[in-house]
């Protein structure tokens, strides 16, 4: 995971140690069983622990975007059916007015006032011209009386229509409020996981994963930078710089799941609210990013490229430049500078590939300590990576 995936656990290991005195038991843990006991804190051990914890967050970011996809789906069925209910109004509107015709043609008729009568009786007049003049109000008048009837069967047809596919848009609605409701819960879940495995570790135990993460991030890090992956330094484009200002200047505030700002985000939440004020739109998940955004080689990566880790693209970061990210980690950590590495990588995309480089560029001023963040405290329950 980001950063150092653990240090956030301490506050929770604290409290429950003060909470029954003494080493807690070990939780069970999905498919592995009890971790080791407190005091095994032998390499194999924390390694196997390490494994774990990584497991389950894989699990709570799969679950998380899961959960903010359907987020997207409900909210613009919701806006679809919004539309079609303004629609359905219209078209109601206008059917109403079309009876409202076809009623005064059926009183006409009915009442022998239609227009047509002193028009038939001006055709018996002697002067041909007048008379074919006559023939062409006439046809007028029956054309009029056809397209109002043709609109009021259209009308109720359009309307009709419209009421069945806003009924849909809602049954719609229901649906995937209920799902989003499911992933929720499993999101919930994982989480729950999470905190049971880490709760139960002492605080050896805690400090063996620390340093077994760091030295492997630092690990991971050395030998990427020394792949030669990364290329000379390239400028951002105008509007990948905005981007990156703007994410820049949200080191500090907290991860939380599902969070788009301004006082929180979570990881795509991120990256798709700084290239919106960027003035690009892109999508919410880190998924759709993936999928849809024009992928970039890592080693043509400048900054504002988002970069996108493990294999189901459940994560992203943005590009700050020299090897180093700019992303919100996981629950309990805040917005930081990390690694490039740090995660394993998938690849990279940029949300502007027609723009070129700007020119003049000065990276960003990064605040005091946004390379090593606050990952202390536990975050929200509920509250996974996404």
């Amino acid at each position: 995971m980001s950063g150092s995936l653990v240090r956030w656990a301490c506050a929770a290991a604290a409290a429950s140690m003060l909470v029954a005195p003494g080493p807690a038991a070990a939780a069970p843990t999905p498919d592995t069983g009890p971790p080791p006991a407190a005091s095994d804190t032998s390499d194999t051990s924390v390694a196997a622990l390490l494994t774990d914890l990584q497991r389950l967050y894989r699990e709570a970011e799969k679950a998380t975007e899961t959960y903010n996809a359907t987020a997207e789906k409900l909210k613009e069925r919701r806006k679809a059916a919004d539309d079609l209910g303004r629609r359905l109004t219209k078209a109601r509107t206008s059917l109403h007015d079309s009876r409202d015709a076809a009623g005064r043609l059926a009183r006409e008729q009915y009442q022998g006032s239609s227009p047509l009568s002193p028009y038939l009786r001006l055709l018996l007049a002697r002067d041909p011209q007048h008379a074919l003049d006559q023939g062409h109000v006439i046809r007028r008048v029956a054309q009029e009386r056809v397209a109002t009837v043709d609109r009021l069967v259209g009308g109720e047809k359009r309307a009709d229509d419209l009421a069945a596919e806003a009924r849909k848009a809602l049954d719609e609605q229901l649906k995937l409020s209920e799902r989003q409701k499911k992933e929720r819960d499993a999101v919930q879940a994982r989480l729950k996981d999470v905190e049971e495995l880490l709760a139960s570790l002492s605080a050896d135990q805690l400090a063996a994963l620390t340093r077994l993460e760091d030295t492997g991030t630092a690990k991971a890090q050395k030998a990427f930078m020394a792949s030669g992956a990364l290329s000379s330094a390239r400028p951002p484009s105008e509007a990948g710089d905005t981007a990156l200002a703007y994410a820049v200047k949200q080191i500090g505030k907290p991860y939380v799941w599902g969070a788009e700002g301004p006082s929180a985000f979570d990881c795509s939440g991120l990256t798709s609210q700084a290239w919106g004020h960027a003035g690009q739109e892109i999508p919410r998940t880190s998924q759709e990013q993936w999928a849809r955004l024009p992928r970039v080689p890592l080693d043509r990566l400048r900054p504002g490229d988002l970069v996108v880790y493990f294999p189901e693209a459940t994560h992203v970061a943005m590009y700050l430049g020299d090897g180093m990210v700019v992303q919100a980690p996981r629950p309990g950590a805040k917005v930081k500078v990390s690694p490039i590495a740090a995660n394993p990588l998938l690849g990279a995309v940029r949300p502007d590939p027609d723009d070129g480089p700007m020119t003049g560029y000065t990276p960003p001023a990064l605040p005091e300590g946004a390379t090593s963040g606050d990952d202390t405290g536990v975050g929200a329950a509920g509250a996974p990576t996404g």
